[in-house]
């Protein structure tokens, strides 16, 4: 069985702003610590939809790095790297694509959507149908157990499960299997072996779950395994292959959302965000001239903090005792609108402010990014590399 390891990507297609804090790099953030993590800049994946363009892709690349950095992405606990980097994605995507039905990239629900929401481009492309190919080459050439995503991504984590899957039934054969597994099994001591062959009976027979993670759980502790033994023995659970590629779980992570200036969802493309280190006199003009409820026309005139786009901002960052002061002052027109405004501001400005002291050693000296990103790409190139010698020798393509 291999490590527990959490793997995750950004498209680099231009500047990050505060709904990617928010929404994704706070759990990054927290994951950091909690397991070995690899966060990657998807550069072809950026490709994908801006084939046309792609000087923006260069420029955002490092600019997105330092935003990670800026952000409390540390580089002594998580590996940082860039995709096109580590050559082994490619290769995978492309000897995953010999097995994998047509049928299964056409309903992935995100490629209907991204057709009609990008309708301006022409996205009838082999790469654009492919993508979620390469997504799942990119976590399983790293036998990730973790993905992070929000519930729009389950789908595409069940796809990469289906198709590791599908890999280890048709490759994750090995001369003499079955009576290797079974002298491993032996190696489990006699009461082990005895409930480690009953669990795999009520797994494979009667489809108990529970009986397979109870024996998986069992492997896990058992010490006098060889990493190869334990490997036959997952593998032997659950039928009479070797795991070759690892299925990923889905981590749903709990993602604030942070309306943009209009209230609507915060994204460049609707010009309403606030960037990750944006200057603190953009901000305060940006908030100030935020629309308010329409019904405010005057000072005098009582509002409705519910159709307010500031107010949620202040649900995002406000404590309950600023909460109750706005809904107070704003439904008696005790308050103006530009003072309901200044504790946002004040946030937003203190949420800023190490993001921009962390990010002004890698401005100074851009080497610093540089250098991170190449011990980055070496770590993940090599954990990449054991994998495909393993996927080369399973498919007859380990030439001596």
């Amino acid at each position: 069985m291999y490590p527990d390891r959490v793997v995750s990507g950004m498209r680099p297609t231009g500047a990050m702003h505060l709904g990617h804090f928010h929404g994704a790099l706070k759990n990054w953030i927290k994951m950091q610590s909690e397991q070995p993590c690899l966060f990657f800049v998807a550069d072809w994946h950026a490709l994908t939809t801006h084939y046309d363009d792609p000087a923006i892709i260069e420029r955002s690349v490092w600019e997105m790095l330092v935003d990670w950095l800026a952000a409390g992405v540390d580089p002594s606990q998580a590996t940082l790297f860039i995709q096109s980097k580590v050559p082994e994605h490619a290769e995978l995507h492309l000897l995953l694509s010999m097995a994998t039905p047509l049928g299964w990239l056409e309903r992935v629900p995100t490629y209907k959507d991204q057709i009609e929401n990008l309708a301006s481009k022409d996205l009838s492309t082999y790469g654009f149908l492919g993508y979620p190919l390469l997504q799942a080459a990119d976590v399983l050439i790293y036998r990730a157990s973790l993905v992070p995503v929000g519930d729009d991504q389950v789908p595409h984590i069940e796809m990469m499960r289906e198709i590791a899957r599908r890999f280890n039934h048709l490759y994750g054969k090995e001369k003499g299997f079955e009576e290797k597994a079974m002298e491993a099994v032996k190696k489990l001591g006699s009461k082990r072996a005895k409930l480690y062959l009953e669990l795999r009976t009520e797994y494979q027979q009667e489809g108990k779950d529970a009986a397979l993670d109870q024996a998986q759980a069992m492997l896990d502790e058992a010490q006098n395994l060889s990493n190869i033994d334990r490997e036959r023995l997952f593998g032997y659970l659950e039928g009479s292959r070797k795991l070759i590629l690892v299925e990923p779980h889905a981590k749903l992570t709990v993602a604030s959302r942070l309306p943009g200036l209009d209230g609507r969802k915060m994204s460049k493309s609707y010009g309403n965000a606030i960037a990750l280190r944006e200057d603190k006199d953009s901000v305060t003009k940006k908030i100030r001239t935020m629309p308010t409820d329409p019904a405010r026309v005057r000072r005098t005139d009582a509002g409705d903090p519910k159709k307010c786009p500031v107010w949620q901002l202040h649900e995002v960052y406000s404590d309950n005792a600023t909460r109750d002061w706005v809904v107070k002052g704003c439904t008696s027109a005790g308050i103006g609108c530009l003072e309901c405004k200044q504790p946002v501001i004040d946030a937003i400005i203190r949420e800023q402010e190490p993001m921009h002291e962390r990010a002004q050693q890698y401005l100074d000296d851009p080497t610093l990014v540089r250098a991170i990103v190449a011990d980055g790409c070496d770590k993940a190139r090599k954990l990449a590399q054991d994998t495909m010698r393993d996927v080369r020798e399973a498919m007859g393509l380990a030439y001596s």
